[in-house]
């Protein structure tokens, strides 16, 4: 057990130096490293280096899924750049809201061997150019290569970590003839303004004697705190939104705050990868910070307001003076004692771009589950929550519809609990619509002495999913440590309680229209394929990846004779109830008609189109294929045409005549066609979901299966519908819906 802990301390070390030294070598200003869980789908940030955690929040944890650039950089396995602010809101709002900085990123893929181990996010200051030159993606995708080498021959094993481990950034060297630092201290105590140094977690490292006099306060109260944290009269969200704005983009700040009670003081705050160091002055007396490129700019911000200006340019200056001037180095001054609570819990602004992310992120789930996936991967984290029970309110009972941190015993005793129960608080924080907080478990007992033994947890969070006084659910946070709930955590959950219920309300209500949908769907397909002597025959039927899951995609096998069999699939034109139903009836017009030619086949379909005076259009592609006489004879009403494989043959694509759209003309003719059927022959039908998506050419991609089909003859049908389908669409994310229908003729003895 020790050896193996050894090996993962050893393998953790590697990657720590492995990402600071990409950071120093690429000119970053902050990194990190996303691993991916390849059961759950999800990339749990690792390790992270220039910035705190508190920033990178509502990305500890995010799915494959997720619209963000680290999924898409694994996901389409690229290199993901976005080179300003405006780029960023264009390509992804949710990252921007909550991120309103000026900063340049990129995120790279891991290629391990056989696996992508998850993605490398770089970030740059805002003077950075907005476009990255093709020498830089190149050193960028180099550096992704060598750490996902460093974790392959670690023969790394992880889980998606509940937190990163902080790494500090590479420091540069200073310049030659630095001052020892006693000298420096001095230095600094002769000047009349005040010096103050911020670690990147914003906590005072450093402050001179005028600084700690301007800011009204004995030292050994500030050191190792926040000052808004620590400073009454800087406790708004303005103050924490310079210090992020200067951290993330790198660039010089300027703000004014007022000292009570009539004391302006200017703020100058000047970054880089070792800390921050601000310049305090008596604000009649201040300067403009020196402009380092545009966008520059200066703030006030007075007690009691909260402006979140954006500042942003570069800076160079960091304080690392000790001595005369009053430091902090490694201990915790007794009367910063107050500062281990509010450490513990992410300041206003953190608070206000969390919310606005996590509210973001709240309006694009669509099923239930997305809900619960949210809250588990993004909500948990934020509030250092281990345990999560969501629950819809359903005929007089709490329905548990997702859980996390819990096992299974547990779930089932709570689950179908009457809403009144008094087991738990859940069902009066409902029947109250009030919110209940329990910091330890002597407050549960006192209340509800059974919660306790029946969840095992130390602390509770019980919120009410309720809209409109109409009750939803509860949401249940679960510690399992004792936890004092603060004013603004408490306010916090309780507004993103009601977002969670708008968006648990939502999904319930798809989830109940996609199930009827898909029921309707599997109705109108065939159940199963029917047999015939010498025709092996396989087909798949996927769903868009959004919208209701139901379409107008079809298809059919269907048994003539011994040796005859008439093999079809059509698209009708939609994706909704009308053309799933609409498809249901072109089915049963083939049905009744198949046997005959094919082209009178789509003839009588076309007229019974023109009597229903649908407004949809339908595609159909019909195959008469005879075993006996080994031959197929085809036509088309603007489908696109199947793909053909002959045993010792070049693949391709069937070449036919087509004739127009079903409903188009009822008079319409359809050319009929002709081909001989070989032993070993396999025909691939399909819909135009399979070839057709933005910026590709169908004929092409038609091309490329077509190959693909010869690869893979004599393999299973089954495997080889996975390959096309996987081919075509790598990612598994369909736009449309797609229909196909694979065959495959009998190969002679021998």
């Amino acid at each position: 057990m020790a050896g193996r802990s050894e090996e993962s301390d050893r393998a953790g070390g590697l990657l720590d130096e492995a990402l600071t030294g990409t950071v120093h070598r690429t000119g970053a200003s902050a990194g990190a490293l996303y691993l991916l869980d390849q059961v759950s789908r999800v990339l749990g940030l690792a390790v992270l280096s220039g910035v705190p955690v508190e920033v990178v929040w509502p990305w500890l944890r995010v799915p494959l899924s997720a619209p963000v650039p680290v999924s898409d950089a694994v996901r389409e396995d690229r290199l993901v750049w976005v080179g300003s602010q405006d780029e960023l809101a264009r390509s992804y709002p949710r990252a921007a809201a909550s991120l309103p900085y000026r900063f340049a990123l990129a995120a790279a893929p891991l290629p391990g061997r056989g696996r992508c181990w998850g993605a490398l996010l770089l970030l740059w200051p805002a003077s950075h150019p907005a476009h990255a030159t093709a020498r830089e993606r190149s050193h960028i995708g180099a550096a992704a290569r060598r750490i996902a080498r460093v974790l392959d021959e670690a023969a790394f094993e992880h889980a998606v970590p509940r937190r990163p481990r902080l790494v500090p950034a590479h420091v540069a060297p200073r310049a030659h003839g630095a001052l020892p630092s006693q000298t420096a201290a001095d230095y600094i105590e002769r000047l009349p303004e005040g010096a103050l140094g911020l670690d990147l977690e914003g906590r005072i490292t450093f402050l001179s004697t005028a600084a700690a006099a301007l800011l009204g306060t004995d030292a050994s109260r500030l050191l190792g705190t926040r000052p808004w944290q620590s400073l009454p009269w800087l406790d708004n969200g303005s103050v924490e939104d310079h210090y992020r704005t200067a951290v993330i983009s790198r660039d010089p700040v300027a703000f004014t705050a007022l000292r009570p009670p009539d004391t302006p003081l200017g703020f100058q705050l000047y970054p880089d990868s070792s800390g921050i160091s601000v310049r305090i002055t008596p604000a009649a007396a201040l300067t403009p910070a020196p402009e380092a490129g545009p966008g520059s700019a200066t703030a006030t911000a007075t007690a009691g307001t909260s402006p979140l200006a954006r500042p942003a340019s570069t800076g160079t200056v960091s304080a690392g003076a000790t001595s005369s001037g009053t430091t902090a180095s490694g201990s915790t001054p007794a009367g910063s004692a107050s500062s281990g609570a509010s450490s513990s819990r992410t300041a206003q602004a953190g608070r206000l771009y969390q919310l606005v992310h996590l509210a973001s992120a709240l309006t694009e789930t669509v099923a239930v589950h997305d809900v619960v996936e949210l809250v588990a991967d993004q909500i948990l984290p934020a509030f250092g929550a281990d345990g999560l029970v969501l629950s819809a309110a359903d005929a007089g009972r709490l329905k548990i519809t997702g859980y996390h941190g819990y096992d299974r015993e547990t779930i089932d005793r709570l689950d179908g609990l009457f809403l009144d129960t008094d087991l738990t608080p859940a069902g009066q924080v409902l029947a109250e619509g009030t919110p209940s907080f329990f910091a330890n478990p002597d407050e549960m007992a006192r209340r509800f002495p059974g919660a306790q033994q029946l969840s095992g947890k130390a602390a509770w969070a019980f919120l009410p999913l309720v809209i409109s006084g109409r009750p939803v659910g509860c949401c249940i946070l679960s510690y399992e440590r004792p936890r004092d709930f603060s004013a603004d955590e408490r306010a916090v959950l309780t507004s993103l309680a009601g977002l969670i219920a708008q968006a648990l309300d939502r999904a319930r209500l798809y989830d109940a229209t996609r199930d009827l949908a898909h029921g309707l769907q599997q109705a109108l397909l065939p159940r199963s394929l029917p047999t015939l002597p010498g025709l092996e025959s396989a087909a798949r039927y996927l769903p868009a990846s959004r919208g209701l899951e139901i379409g107008g995609d079809f298809y059919d096998l269907i048994r003539i004779d011994a040796t005859t069999a008439a093999a079809v699939i059509g698209d009708v034109q939609g994706h909704n109830v009308s053309a799933a139903a609409l498809m249901g009836q072109v089915r049963t017009a083939i049905h009744a008609t198949a046997g005959a030619p094919p082209d009178q086949v789509l003839a009588r379909t076309n007229r019974v189109l023109a009597d229903l005076e649908t407004d949809l259009l339908v595609s159909c592609l019909y195959a008469h294929i005879d075993l006996a006489r080994h031959e197929v004879v085809w036509a088309s009403a603007g489908h696109p045409p199947a793909l053909l494989h002959q045993a010792g043959r070049p693949s391709g694509v069937v070449t036919l005549d087509p004739g127009p759209l079903l409903g188009v003309d009822p008079g319409a003719v359809y050319p009929v066609t002709v081909l001989p059927l070989l032993p070993g022959t396999t025909l691939a039908f399909y819909t135009d979901g399979l070839v057709e998506s933005p910026g590709t050419d169908p004929g092409l991609i038609a091309d490329d299966l077509a190959r693909l089909l010869a690869d893979h003859d004599g393999q299973a049908l089954e495997l080889t519908l996975d390959a096309l389908l996987h081919r075509a669409r790598p990612s598994g994310h369909y736009t449309d819906d797609i229909a196909m229908l694979l065959l495959r003729t009998a190969r002679p003895p021998g």
